[in-house]
């Protein structure tokens, strides 16, 4: 019987592969993201010079003389006289302006430091403590956050009245000590930088609650400290309703009153117009200072409560 072997089955012959032309090609995508990206700076740029306008201005005003700051145009330099500027301003009347730069640096270092110190220890109590009416209470605080300032003059200075501290440094100083957005601002920071085994663990060794909280989550909490610290003194410096409202004596006035009293008498008295705009420049050197001396704390701690 003979055997025949069958044939093997031919391959199948693979599809030919298309080939796509030499000449065509993939769009680039650079000139895209170079004009966007041109674009948004574009963009930074105009809001920048649009939000440092007006500090370009009042620089360049204060190096001007009385007769150069009208007859000039805003952005022209004239006559460089910012030194007697300075000097008239630190002079005028017996040395006002310094005695109200005083009572702004009293009034917001002061008034900031314990603000901050009650809210830290508020927003701490509130996120590591169990009591009844915990979250009604955190829930009254967020109503106070909504509140504007403005509404609460009027009954506070009826408070102040019958208390009988108007027209004194306690009527602006004791109302700048509850601030409701840095008790929340607490709250958040106690959840994101005091874990709860390191009370735990402090507790065991025999630490007392204040303890604790001075010598443990105080530290931990530096960070938001400082930046609940730098939102109030930056509330605090430029409070000008509640002062107006409580004062009237100008030897207490902050600075921002006193340049506000100066604007209300520039059209009896011309020569403090000049006074007004090297005022306002000086009275605006200690935030600069106090957020670029404080920026490493206030931008960790933005960056500690955008995460939580």
């Amino acid at each position: 019987m003979s055997t025949q072997t069958a044939p093997a089955p031919a391959e199948s012959a693979a599809p030919p592969v298309s080939k796509k032309p030499s000449g065509t090609r993939r769009p680039a995508r650079a000139p895209r993201q170079w004009t966007s990206k041109a674009v948004v700076n574009g963009l930074l740029v105009v809001f920048a010079a649009y939000t440092l306008m007006p500090l370009t201005w009042l620089i360049i005003a204060s190096t001007k003389n009385h007769r150069d700051l009208f007859r000039t145009n805003p952005f022209e330099l004239g006559e460089f006289s910012f030194f007697s500027n300075l000097r008239q301003l630190f002079t005028h009347d017996d040395g006002i302006y310094t005695r109200w730069l005083g009572n702004s640096v009293l009034y917001s270092v002061i008034g900031s430091l314990l603000c901050t110190l009650i809210s830290v220890a508020c927003g701490y109590a509130l996120d590591k403590y169990q009591f009844p009416g915990k979250e009604k209470l955190f829930g009254f605080v967020l109503v106070g956050v909504l509140v504007p300032s403005t509404v609460t003059a009027m009954p506070l200075y009826l408070l102040a009245s019958e208390v009988g501290v108007v027209n004194t440094y306690w009527a602006v100083l004791i109302p700048s000590l509850a601030s409701p957005f840095g008790v929340y601002l607490a709250r958040v920071f106690s959840e994101g930088y005091v874990p709860n085994e390191v009370l735990e663990a402090a507790r065991m060794d025999g630490a007392g609650e204040l303890k604790i909280f001075t010598k443990v989550a105080l530290p931990m909490l530096a960070p938001g400290f400082m930046t609940i610290f730098l939102f109030t003194f930056t509330a605090s410096w430029n409070n000008f309703y509640s002062a107006l409202m409580m004062l009237n004596d100008e030897e207490l006035y902050p600075v921002n009153l006193g340049i506000f009293a100066w604007q209300t008498s520039v059209m009896q008295q011309p020569e403090l117009y000049q006074l007004m705009i090297i005022g306002s420049l000086v009275a605006v050197i200690p935030l600069i200072l106090a957020f670029l001396g404080l920026q490493r704390f206030w931008r960790s701690g933005l960056t500690a409560g955008a995460v939580k």
